[in-house]
């Protein structure tokens, strides 16, 4: 279902406001080895004044889907250990994060299970990435969008979820690699202990294969 122009304006008014309070968010950005400046590159923000209907996202991570065609969704991602850590809008439609990376990629992409992970690569590599919110989001038509590249690179969790997510998109598509993060980490956390190389090589071991 299409969104309406008034509900993308909304959305729109929305990513605004709450990105003009990432600041609030520095401390639990520091705990994932993310700066402000980052964060703005993704216009992620915090619900302190929250627009109507936004209430019981108040005090947490704003995170948009934006598009080429504009802010399509926002996830809240709760700043402390709070449950549920994330929380959609109700009626939502689960999208690509980071969507538009497709667009400037060139023969290969790599694809991240959640959003964090996808600003990791995003900003402490050279490599493009879209995200997944989580593992069992994948949509049939994500493969219409990744089939015209040469190589698929799924930088799966350390997990038995991650491997699972890494086979159903190599079943998707024909052009899959599979890189799993070491087990208990995923990429955000394994780039925290060991530094972007640890992406970077395996990146590259990939691409020339």
């Amino acid at each position: 279902m299409r969104l309406s122009s008034s509900h993308r304006q909304f959305l729109l008014q929305a990513t605004h406001q709450y990105a003009s309070q990432i600041h609030l968010a520095t401390e639990y950005l520091a705990t994932r080895n993310l700066s402000v400046e980052e964060a703005q590159r993704f216009h992620l923000g915090v619900v302190k004044d929250a627009l109507p209907g936004h209430e019981p996202y108040l005090g947490r991570l704003a995170i948009p889907y934006i598009t080429p065609s504009g802010v399509v969704d926002i996830r809240f991602r709760a700043l402390g250990n709070v449950d549920p850590k994330y929380m959609g809008m109700p009626g939502a439609k689960t999208s690509m994060f980071n969507a538009q990376a497709v667009l400037t990629a060139s023969d290969y992409i790599c694809v991240t299970e959640g959003e964090i992970d996808c600003i990791t690569v995003s900003v402490k590599t050279p490599h493009p990435a879209v995200g997944i919110p989580g593992a069992n989001n994948w949509k049939p038509f994500y493969s219409k969008i990744l089939d015209d590249f040469d190589t698929v690179i799924v930088l799966a969790d350390g997990d038995s979820a991650g491997m699972d997510f890494g086979k159903k998109v190599s079943r998707e598509l024909g052009n899959v690699n599979i890189v799993q993060m070491p087990e208990g980490h995923d990429v955000n956390s394994i780039v925290m202990l060991q530094g972007a190389e640890f992406i970077n090589e395996r990146i590259r071991k990939c691409l020339s294969e």
